[in-house]
């Protein structure tokens, strides 16, 4: 094991959170119950090109949401999952389900992942019913409106999400 992590069983919660949701922060809590370290991974979505946050404000945004977790853990990487997984000796890699659809393009990633490497197991967690609708991508689009994005993101991050927004344009 990594001396950094000891004996501690690691899961890594891969997404672009850009912006992190209230489904997402529901994923990283319970899977911080799960886990005795919990890595929120911050990639480098290329196929998103209408990203509002760089990865550095993304990753502060996390952290800022995430600072009273103390086994959870926001880093940002790019390349293959299945590498950043196995560098840091994760058990598993989180997924948060809110739909069919989500499981199906899911289950296909997993299974590229355990095709790369047969030791990469893939956790699937089902969205709190309140949050199955709930996406960054609706979010984006409500604020970029003018709409109220509270209850959907973390109270904390509103007002950075809003001032974003209102500089996008």
């Amino acid at each position: 094991m990594d001396a950094q992590y000891g004996d501690k069983r690691i899961g890594v919660y891969p997404g672009s959170f850009d912006p992190l949701t209230n489904g997402h922060l529901d994923i990283i809590r319970r899977a911080s119950k799960l886990f005795d370290h919990l890595i929120v991974a911050v990639l480098v979505n290329t196929s998103k090109k209408n990203a509002i946050f760089t990865m550095e404000e993304r990753v502060a945004l996390i952290r800022k949401c995430t600072d009273q977790m103390p086994n959870v853990e926001v880093q940002m990487f790019d390349g293959l999952l299945v590498d950043f997984v196995k560098a840091h000796q994760a058990v598993a890699i989180v997924k948060g389900l809110r739909a069919v659809s989500d499981y199906e393009y899911e289950l296909q990633m997993a299974a590229l992942n355990k095709h790369i490497d047969k030791d990469v197991e893939t956790i699937f967690l089902m969205a709190d019913i309140q949050n199955s609708f709930l996406s960054s991508s609706i979010v984006k689009e409500l604020a970029r409106h003018g709409g109220d994005i509270r209850g959907l993101v973390p109270g904390e991050i509103v007002d950075d999400i809003e001032a974003k927004m209102l500089y996008k344009g």
